[in-house]
């Protein structure tokens, strides 16, 4: 089935690039095709992450009024689920689903010529950073070194986006993650090739631009219309908890 997957991914490839003439443009386009496919997908991913955030302080207070008691707990959480139609796994789909043609473009790249390159920009779409840091042709190796720079920083700016609708510690958690997963991020493209890198910066480029222009009005509408579902249908919880018993004693 991988395989399968890969000659479907290698063969578009190729198709895009002997229409345009160009690996590194090719790569772009497969990634702004991925991109606009997985729209819808985005819009409902930010609709549900808007439901998420008003639901927060229900959803606490349950954690809070039934510590004791985990079976009734995950029960009252997903009767707030049902009734805000909310699927906590609704956020992850899209990156799911780009998985595969992330990871994908590290078998591809082996089936495509060694000269396969971004016009002049990026010699070999094949090669590393730390490949081309290594022959010592700083000017060949500079564009390559900007490109993993921007793989680190666009790991973070969407990250940072997120915090506008976030209280005072969760920004601050959300910042430490983001430049933890930024700094994961150099090391690892560092040493993957310049097409992966390629397709993820196009993508996170989509994704900042997409998120400011589009996401934004998206969260705010859902997040009106989550808010005025909940007034009109407040979730009754039974705050009464669990009897604690007290511990048997050993006898002497």
């Amino acid at each position: 089935m991988w395989d399968w997957f890969i000659n479907f991914l290698t063969a578009v490839l190729a198709g895009i690039e002997g229409f345009v003439g160009d690996w590194g443009l090719a790569v772009i386009i497969l990634t702004v095709i991925v991109r606009l496919i997985l729209t819808p997908l985005m819009a409902h991913s930010t609709r549900s992450t808007a439901r998420m955030q008003v639901m927060q302080p229900k959803l606490k207070e349950i954690q809070e009024r039934y510590a004791d008691d985990p079976t009734r707990q995950a029960e009252e959480l997903r009767k707030v689920y049902a009734e805000m139609k909310f699927n906590p796994l609704g956020g992850c789909l899209p990156i799911f689903l780009q998985m595969p043609i992330f990871f994908g473009l590290f078998s591809v790249v082996r089936a495509v010529p060694e000269d396969a390159c971004f016009y002049s920009i990026l010699p070999s779409i094949s090669k590393s950073c730390s490949d081309m840091v290594a022959t010592g042709d700083w000017a060949a190796a500079a564009p390559y070194v900007i490109f993993v720079l921007l793989f680190g920083v666009l790991t973070f700016i969407p990250m940072i986006l997120n915090t506008s609708l976030q209280d005072s510690s969760q920004r601050s958690q959300t910042m430490t993650m983001g430049a933890v997963m930024a700094v994961m991020m150099l090391m690892f493209g560092w040493g993957v090739p310049a097409a992966v890198v390629l397709y993820y910066v196009t993508s996170s480029l989509w994704q900042v631009v997409q998120q400011k222009v589009i996401t934004q009005r998206v969260m705010e509408k859902a997040k009106a219309e989550a808010e005025a579902e909940a007034a009109n249908k407040p979730v009754e919880v039974d705050v009464v908890r669990r009897e604690k018993k007290p511990r048997p004693h050993k006898k002497n």
